[in-house]
């Protein structure tokens, strides 16, 4: 083998090596991806029960129901469509009636979600991207104009 066969040979297994390792990452991220829907998204959207996507709208008035311990049900919604969502844990100090919502879980067998993990708002001017994006593009959701 001459030098310039050599230098080939090592510069190919390199760049095997860094497609090979390019190539697991993303297969490994894309593992880890949770898509986002809001509630009138899942009619058109195929969605699996136990895969995992964030599910983001308002949470509808008059659905918050208390359970056991500290697992709580209540429906979030985009005006159009509700999804009911039961979540077993601490909600955040800021989860109420119709303030925006970002739920990452999975459906369950009989259709409900099941949240491991619930985020609100900060404060009145504040709405998470992807659920502002979507209310503002039904035209359910508007900015507040006091600043």
């Amino acid at each position: 083998m001459t030098r310039k066969q050599k230098r080939l040979s090592v510069i190919l297994a390199g760049l095997a090596f860094l497609g090979a390792a390019a190539g697991l990452t993303f297969y490994a991220l894309g593992q880890k991806a949770s898509y986002f829907y809001m509630p009138a998204d899942l009619t058109t959207a195929t969605v699996q029960p136990g895969q995992r996507i964030r599910l983001g709208g308002l949470v509808e008035k008059g659905t918050i129901v208390r359970g056991q311990g500290a697992t709580v049900a209540f429906s979030v919604t985009d005006k159009q469509k509700s999804v009911k969502v039961t979540y077993t844990g601490i909600l955040p100090d800021l989860f109420r009636e119709e303030q925006g919502v970002i739920t990452e879980g999975a459906f369950g067998p009989d259709g409900v979600f099941v949240a491991d993990s619930v985020l609100a708002k900060h404060d009145e001017r504040y709405m998470p991207k992807e659920v502002a994006d979507g209310l503002k593009a039904k035209g359910v959701w508007q900015e507040s104009k006091s600043e």
